[in-house]
């Protein structure tokens, strides 16, 4: 495979993600999203940096994978946690090491953000693929149990 490149999604990438974001939903928890709804989640964020950011891992022209990051203050800690979200790697190749190298740069940049002191994620607890592929890069379970109020499809 070809190195891969990182770089920021931007607005030409809103078509893809979105449809990335589509395909995540239904092959993690077999939610069907509405398109037009999951665009303009997708849009908000590629115009509000405050929201977060995608990252996309690339190579020869094709991209590879994406996620979402987002963050929470913890006044605990001081600082923040970087929330891992809406993670997808494209079928054809997974397995291959891609989510291992995309960790690699996220824990960079991390390392070079101001006030960044943690990473985060939530699985959905059936999906035994991604959680044995998180706990493989390093990431261990929480004693935190998320919780939801009020929320709406």
């Amino acid at each position: 495979m070809p190195p891969i490149q990182y770089r920021k999604a931007i607005a030409s990438d809103i078509p893809l993600l979105t449809e990335f974001n589509i395909c995540l939903a239904l092959e993690s928890q077999q939610l069907k999203l509405d398109p037009a709804i999951t665009r303009k989640g997708v849009e908000s964020v590629i115009h509000d940096g405050e929201k977060g950011f995608y990252l996309l891992a690339e190579n020869a022209n094709t991209t590879l994978a994406s996620l979402l990051i987002t963050s929470e203050w913890s006044d605990w800690r001081n600082g923040f946690f970087w929330w891992l979200q809406s993670v997808y790697v494209r079928e054809g190749y997974r397995r291959q090491g891609v989510f291992t190298t995309m960790m690699q740069e996220i824990r960079k940049l991390a390392a070079a953000a101001p006030g960044v002191i943690g990473i985060r994620l939530y699985v959905d607890q059936d999906n035994q693929p991604a959680l044995k592929t998180y706990l493989k890069s390093g990431f261990t379970k929480s004693s935190y149990l998320i919780m939801e109020l009020g929320h709406k499809p």
